[in-house]
Order: structure tokens, then sequence, then C-alpha cells
């Protein structure tokens, strides 16, 4: 509904299909949500029979008028609702959409393993060319490696982490591993497989989960298939695999589909059979042998739909809480519906974190608006899996971008954690570490305790610990705004955790009631520009 249309009150008028036109039931709904441009109402109904049939009832200055598929009309037949009805014909149990449990309460902190810590002190190091601390190039290695996570797992534990993210960890020649060539071995750099199991192992032991980077959108030239075609041509059993304009690859006029521009990662075509079976393979093969608990998925708006729903079929058959997360930096509805991603990597939550916090492009009132909206882009199922981020290593980090303002980073940090979603930390965040765009934003972790901010990272623990509150895994959410303050509520059976935010450039006196949980900048009665203050009723 408009924001702007002033109502008395909205109804659902609903009931089973088959009977519609002659027994109705009614709710009233509430206004849950505001945005730019609408209004949102919601109302759970429980059903007894799932083949719905609904309509809209709008009370406004003591007139009704109906909202169908006919549009708005002030009268409405119900004898003839089989023409025109809104219907949900029957609601089956393998079309929805299950959250995956244990996201409602994950904190993921990401790594970029090559500059988070270095484990295998004694391993092959011809390949570093960058001593550890120093500014990265496209080029650099710097060493670290998975059982350098695997030694600070406890150190990610007391910060509040349930949850890692990596990115890839497969054969590869780059420092980044998103061009590879063996998609069923650790690369040299990293470890063994053997690493990674115990990795996944020691995490499990604490409660952590762990979830890999699946690049499947592309590979490396020096995949072995891709290599014979680059032999045979056309020839070759696997020229289909590939994307090839002409009977032969031409790597200097690059005739095939590559990622971006890079001639060295050529395109899957994951609308071949072929190729949908090797890559559901490896999927299968870290779930089953090594029990990893989720995907990531590269440039997974590139990748074909059926290859999608393929994949998720398989991997849910396999381990139905394996949660599959899509790289979809745009509005991603047509993946989010059930068959294929269980969510996204939520860069327009980034995005409207930026305008507030960065930019400052949005007020309260604009803030909260883009948050409303966001939520209304996907389901309820949807929206409690989503990977809410400030920063990752395809961004300039969140610090740089906010000025070097910690204060406005713990604000940020504080929204990640009190909204709908999973939070997830960039390694290094607790640091305040800094960095513009790729490679700079790529930096290696400092472990040199003497120069850590402890208060800093304190709060920020503190922040994390709150994502195990029930309110916060499975509240109702509310978002609104004043002149001056935004209010995030979220409401679970008879308690309420409320975070107000001041990015107004003044001081605002508030009345905050109940248990303070988490505050900064909030003097007495008082809260200063780029403070926050949570508190539970």
């Amino acid at each position: 509904m408009d924001k702007e249309d002033k109502v008395d009150r909205v109804e659902v008028v609903y009931g089973c299909k088959y009977k519609y036109h002659a027994e109705q039931k009614t709710a009233v709904m509430k206004e849950k949500y505001k945005d730019d441009l609408f209004k949102y109402y919601e109302i759970e109904l429980e059903l007894e029979d799932v083949r719905l049939s609904y309509v809209f009832k709008i009370w406004r200055n003591q007139k009704t008028y109906y909202f169908s598929e006919d549009g708005l009309t002030s009268a409405y037949d119900f004898k003839l609702s089989y023409y025109n009805s809104f219907q949900l014909p029957y609601i089956n149990k393998n079309d929805i959409h299950e959250v995956v449990e244990w996201m409602q309460g994950a904190v993921f902190y990401e790594i970029f393993i090559d500059r988070f810590h270095q484990g295998l002190i004694h391993k092959d190091a011809d390949y570093i060319n960058l001593e550890w601390g120093g500014i990265p190039n496209p080029k650099s290695f710097t060493g670290g490696d998975i059982p350098g996570i695997t030694q600070k797992l406890d150190y990610l534990k007391e910060l509040g982490v349930n949850g890692i993210y990596l990115t890839p960890v497969f054969e590869s020649i780059s420092n980044h591993k998103y061009d590879i060539s063996n998609y069923k071995k650790i690369d040299r750099h990293f470890g063994t497989n053997e690493d990674l199991y115990k990795l996944v192992n020691e995490a499990h032991q604490r409660g952590m989960k762990i979830v890999l980077d699946a690049v499947f959108n592309h590979c490396s030239d020096l995949l072995p298939q891709f290599q014979d075609v680059l032999e045979k041509g056309r020839e070759s059993a696997y020229f289909d695999w590939f994307m090839i304009d002409g009977d032969r690859i031409d790597t200097q006029n690059i005739n095939y589909e590559v990622f971006g521009y890079s001639e060295y990662m050529p395109k899957l075509n994951t609308n071949n059979t072929e190729v949908q079976e090797f890559l559901v393979d490896i999927a299968l093969f870290w779930i089953k042998e090594y029990d990893i608990d989720g995907w990531r998925l590269d440039v997974s708006d590139e990748v074909s739909h059926q290859f999608w729903r393929r994949l998720r079929e398989a991997v849910k058959k396999v381990k139905p809480d394996c949660v599959i997360i899509g790289e979809n930096w745009h509005d991603a509805n047509a993946f989010l519906q059930g068959d294929q991603y269980d969510s996204i990597m939520n860069y327009a939550f980034t995005k409207a974190c930026l305008d507030y916090y960065a930019f400052q492009t949005v007020n309260a009132q604009g803030f909260a608006e883009k948050l409303n909206h966001l939520l209304m882009r996907n389901s309820g199922q949807v929206n409690a899996m989503m990977l809410n981020l400030l920063d990752s290593h395809d961004t300039d980090r969140f610090f740089t971008s906010v000025n070097k303002n910690k204060d406005r980073l713990l604000s940020a940090i504080a929204v990640m954690c009190v909204h709908v979603g999973a939070p997830c930390i960039y390694y290094g965040t607790e640091l305040y570490l800094e960095g513009g765009y790729d490679p700079d934003n790529r930096r290696c972790f400092d472990w040199d305790e003497s120069r850590w901010d402890l208060p800093f990272m304190q709060k920020i623990k503190n922040l994390l610990s709150l994502k195990q509150k029930p309110e916060l895994q499975k509240g109702e959410i509310c978002i609104s705004y004043d002149e001056n303050l935004c209010y995030i509520i979220r409401t679970f059976e008879n308690s309420e955790i409320t975070l107000i935010l001041n990015q107004s450039g003044k001081t605002v006196p508030i009345r905050p009631t109940g248990t303070i949980l988490a505050q900064n900048k909030l003097l007495e009665c008082n809260l200063l520009t780029d403070g926050f203050v949570v508190y539970e009723n």
C-alpha cells in the first residue's frame, strides 16, 4: 500500500478454496514495515486446510474496499471468487523453504586464508614473496594456511564466532584461489586434505561450523579438461564443458567465455549435464568425506538455475542442514524460492550501512526505510538465513570507508547483530584493520597483542554475544525512526530487545528502559552522535 494512504483497518478474508465462495474467515492485519514508497501489512495464519484463497478488505472513512486479482473494487462477490481471489492452491511440504536451524544463531567470520595466520612453520615457503604485515599487491603471498586457522579456533570462539567462511582452499596458482585446477585437493600453500579434515573436526568439537567457497562458475585454465580442449579443440570430449566461439580455443583473442575479462579463468558451461555431474560430485565429496557445513557459491548469479536446483536437491539429500549461500550483489529473488539457495551474501545490507555511516546520504528515516525494503524483498525464511556483512574480500574495508571512525564501525556491527540474519565479520575487523579496494583489503592479521585495542575488541565480543539471545534469533523485527534516531526492535514471546542508533550529528536525550546489554557513547541519558544503545525489556 502507498505509504501516504491513510486507512482505518486492513483485513484478510480467507478460507479453503473449495468452500471460499460460501465460507470465509476474517483476520485483522498489522502494519509492520514502511519503506520510501510503501507500507506493508502482515499477519500469520494458522490453517487447518492448506488450500488457501484470500482477498483483502480495506476500511477507510467508514467505507470498505476489496483488493483481489481484479484490483481495488468497492464491492466483491464471493460467489464468483473462484475466478479472481488470490490463491495458494495447495501448500506442499516439499515446497516449503525450511530454515537451517543453526543459521539463526550463527555468527560468521570470513577468512582470506593467505593473510590470517601461518601455522605450518616448517613448510616449503618458496612461494612466499611478501613479509607478514606488508602491503599486498595482486601477486603477494604471505603464508597463511589452514593449520593457522585451526590453531586460532579458541581465539575465534572467545570472540563470539561460531561459523567460519573460508575463501577457496583448492589447488590454484593464485593467492586468492578463485582459479581452481583441482577441486578435490587442498592447495599446498594452505596444507593438505588432512589439515582441512582436522580443522572441521576441531571446529565441530567447539560447536563451530565451516563453510567453504564453491567456485562453480569458472575454473583455472590449468584444469585438465580445459587443457584437453586447448590441445584437441572440437575433438575433445570436454569441448562442450566450455563456451567457445569456433572450433579451437584462441587465448590471444579470447574466443571463449571467461570470468570477467580474465583469460586464465574460463567459464564452465553449467547447462551441460556432464559439467553438472562433475560439480555436484565435488560438492558432495567435501560434505560426505569432510563433513563441511555449507557452501558459499561464487558468482552464483551467472550460473544456470537448473544447475542450482540440481545441486540443492543433491546436497540437502545428503545433509539437510548444509547451508547454501549465493554470492548475488543484487535482488536475488528468482534464486531464493526454496529450490536453489538458502540465502545470499547480503550486499544490499552492506550498501544501506555505507549510505548511513560512510557516505551519509541517508538519515535515520532513510536507513530505516532501506532496511525495511530489504526485508520485504524475500521470505521470512530467507531473511533468517541472510549473511549480513559490512565488508569482504571484494570490498573496501568498512573501517576505511567510515574514515577510521571506530564508533561508527561499532554502531554498524550492532545493527548486524540485532538485525534478522547471521552477522559476518571480515577477519581483522576486531583490530579495525584498514584497507581500500582489492588487494589492499586483504592485509595480514596482526597477531602482536601489544598493539590491540582491547576495550574496542571487548565491545565487539559483547555485541557478537547478543546473537545468542532468543529475541535476536527468532524474534519479530520492527524498524522505525524519528527526527534524529533509528530504532530496531526485536520481540520474542514476552521479551523485547531495542537498538537505538544516533547518526544525527547531535546529542539526543533518550530514556532506555530495562537492562542495558551494550552501548557506546551513552552518557547518562544522552546518546552522543555516532553512539548506540541496546537494552532488553
